[in-house]
Formats: structure tokens, C-alpha cells, sequence
């Protein structure tokens, strides 16, 4: 038994297993804010707020575009999908590079998964709760690999997490009849249930609690990594899911399942938290940063554009599209600017010329522009250097 739950002997197959049973949200005694702990939450709140004031500096739709796929990638990835950010923009453009297609349709369908949860929620027709989570899991796994497991349905057998077995696996999440209890605790602490707990403390400890749920037979990473960004945006800390979370996880993986783990070992919240917490301050001033990186470029290539004289208009056009998809191909730039192919490549000359676009295709019809300064940019890249 710990704070944060208790292992509890299964019957099942010839030696059993234990499984973890979760305590309640929120914790009992509540998480302890020591100066540190309070430090850490101060400056992560203040971050958010520094991205969400430098993202009204820019078309939200067009930074929701950029953002919402560099997660999706990222959080992919810990999954073991190969796909870049580059791959999944080829893939919008129908042109799919060498890499697996499935791997390429995992991000995409990530992609659609958040915008769904966004949808539902901004419409007012749904507000986060299982049914939604539920939904959610259902675009995330409806083709493809996962499409066996259940789609948008809680799992009524048991998983498990590392070896080939409940008896030998690393970690065991509660049987079905003991998820469900938790699951409605669960639910009931997004509500609020309980009593407000500050909004990215909240986001804080409902990853890590349906991280130990497991309700899903696949897919509960990527879907409780959707939590954090769905939760910020309910919660009001952000209009749009400008966050790619994934990308600390990414980088600490092994400090993550650590910091997952000692809280159902330890009942170590605020290890936990701190952890967390040092995450969403580190990646909300990266994609600040990132932010005004591309409001510069952009206002400086802009004015290059609008120095072409009498081309300007169709490069300007062009320019935008690009500005928008990151990587265009000319049948699509014509199709969204109304512009004929000759006009569109056209355009595209110029741009090259001002090293603005490059091609990438190496076809001779049908060629496809990445904008590669704002593609490394959003890889966090310098583009100075």
C-alpha cells in the first residue's frame, strides 16, 4: 500500500499477479507545496501565460496548425512510429514519403483525435469526460494497428505494461471491475468533484492517474499525453492547444516512467509534480520562443514578397499557402489560391529565388515546396546559423 494506491493479489493463469488498485483523486494528505514545489508551480504558470499572450500576436489557426502537428509527432514517436514532422506534411499534401504509411496515418489520425476533443468541447456539445475521452480513443485507434483493440471502448480484460504476462510484467493496472471505480472518481475529479485544484496541477495529476487507470487495451499514452492539452484548454489556460508536452517526455523518457512509477511505488506526488512541472515551464517558454522566432520570420519574408513589384500579388498568394501548409505542392497551392499551375510555379520561382521556398520533390510536374526555415524552426532548429 501507498498514497497513491494499493497492490492487491489477482487470481489468474497458474502463480497470479498483483495488481495496483488507485486511490482516489486528489491525494490524501494533499500534495505539500514547499518553497521549491510552489517556486516551480509559480514559474510554469507564468510561462503558459507568457505563450498564451505571444500566440495572440499571430493567426491562432495558423500556430494551432503548426503546433498541434509537432505534438502529434512527438508523442507518436515515444510510440515508436518513425514518422517526422516533415513526413506527416508530405502526407497531407498526398505525397507520401518512404516511410511506412501506417507509421505516417498514426500521426495523421492524432492529429484528428485532438481536433475532435477541441471540437466536442468548443462547441459546447460535450465537455471532458469519459464519454469524450472515449470518442477521442475512438478516432486515435479506428484504422490501421489498432483498430483491433477496441476502439473508443474501455477494456474489460486486463492489460498490462513490460513483460510477456500480468506475473512478470513491470507494472499491472487494475482489473476491470476495480478500473471502473476509478474511472469515476476520475471523471468526477475533472468536474471538480472534490473541490478546485489549481488548473495545471489538475492537468498534473489526471495524466498520471489515467496513466495508472489503463482504461484502453492501446493507445492510453498517447490519449492521457491529449489530457494535458485538452485540460488547458478546458481550464482556461489556453485558447488553443499550442503545446507539445511530448516533446519534454521525449527528451526524459526514463525520468518519466521513473517519476510514474515512484508515485504507485512511494505515493511520491511530489516528485511527481515537481518533475511535471518543471516540463510545462521548459516546453510553454520553447514555444514562446518558437512563436515570436516565426512572427519575425514571417513579417521579414513578407516584406521580401512585397518587393517583387508587378509578381507580388501571385507570390503573394502563393507565399501565404505555403506560410500556412509548410510544405505545398503546386496542384494544392492552385486548388487554395484559385491561381493557374503556370501562374503557381511562377510563383514558386521567385520564392525560391529568395530562398524562401525549396523543392523537394525532384519531379520534373507536380513538384512540392517546403518553406524550410519555418520547418526547422518548429524543429528547433536555428535557422541563423
Amino acid at each position: 500500500m501507498s498514497r497513491a494506491g494499493t497492490l492487491i493479489q489477482q487470481q489468474g493463469g497458474a502463480e497470479g499477479f498483483a495488481a495496483f488498485i488507485p486511490a482516489p483523486l486528489p491525494p490524501v494528505p494533499p500534495v505539500e507545496f514547499t518553497t521549491e514545489l510552489q517556486r516551480v508551480h509559480e514559474t510554469a504558470v507564468h510561462a503558459v501565460g507568457q505563450l498564451e499572450g505571444v500566440s495572440r500576436t499571430m493567426d491562432p489557426a495558423r500556430l494551432l496548425y503548426m503546433y498541434v502537428r509537432k505534438e502529434a509527432v512527438l508523442s507518436s514517436q515515444i510510440e515508436g512510429t518513425q514518422s517526422t514532422l516533415s513526413d506527416l506534411l508530405q502526407f497531407e499534401n498526398d505525397a507520401v514519403p518512404g516511410t511506412p504509411l501506417e507509421d505516417v496515418r498514426e500521426v495523421s489520425r492524432y492529429v484528428d483525435a485532438l481536433y475532435h476533443g477541441l471540437d466536442r468541447m468548443e462547441s459546447g456539445a460535450l465537455p471532458l469526460s469519459l464519454r469524450l475521452i472515449r470518442e477521442i480513443h475512438g478516432v486515435l485507434m479506428r484504422d490501421g494497428r489498432g483498430s483491433v483493440q477496441s476502439p473508443g471502448e474501455f477494456r474489460r480484460s486486463q492489460n498490462w505494461i513490460g513483460g510477456s504476462r500480468p506475473g512478470n510484467a513491470h507494472f499491472v493496472p487494475p482489473p476491470p471491475h476495480e478500473m471502473l471505480a476509478a474511472l469515476d472518481n476520475f471523471e468526477k475529479f475533472l468536474h471538480d468533484g472534490y473541490g478546485a485544484t489549481p488548473p495545471i496541477i489538475k492537468a498534473g495529476l489526471a495524466h498520471a492517474q489515467f496513466e495508472t487507470i489503463h482504461p484502453f487495451l492501446d493507445g492510453n499514452g498517447r490519449v492521457g499525453r491529449l489530457l494535458i492539452s485538452l485540460i488547458f484548454c478546458s481550464e482556461g489556460l489556453l485558447s488553443q492547444p499550442f503545446f507539445y508536452f511530448s516533446l519534454y517526455l521525449k527528451e526524459n523518457r526514463s525520468a518519466y516512467y521513473d517519476a510514474l512509477q515512484r508515485v504507485r511505488t512511494h505515493g511520491d506526488w511530489e516528485g511527481w509534480i515537481h518533475f511535471y512541472l518543471a516540463g510545462v515551464e521548459s516546453v510553454a517558454r520553447q514555444a514562446a520562443d518558437t512563436t515570436l522566432a516565426l512572427r519575425g520570420l514571417f513579417q521579414h519574408d513578407q516584406q521580401r514578397v512585397a518587393n517583387l513589384g508587378r509578381a507580388t500579388g501571385s507570390a503573394m498568394r502563393v507565399y501565404d499557402e505555403l506560410k500556412e501548409r509548410i510544405i505545398l505542392s503546386i496542384p494544392r497551392a492552385a486548388e487554395a489560391t484559385g491561381l493557374t499551375w503556370p501562374t503557381v510555379n511562377g510563383a514558386f520561382r521567385r520564392l525560391r529565388e529568395l530562398g524562401i521556398a525549396r523543392e523537394v520533390s525532384g519531379r520534373a510536374r507536380d513538384r512540392i515546396f517546403v518553406y524550410q526555415r519555418q520547418l526547422d524552426l518548429l524543429n528547433g532548429r536555428d535557422v541563423n546559423k
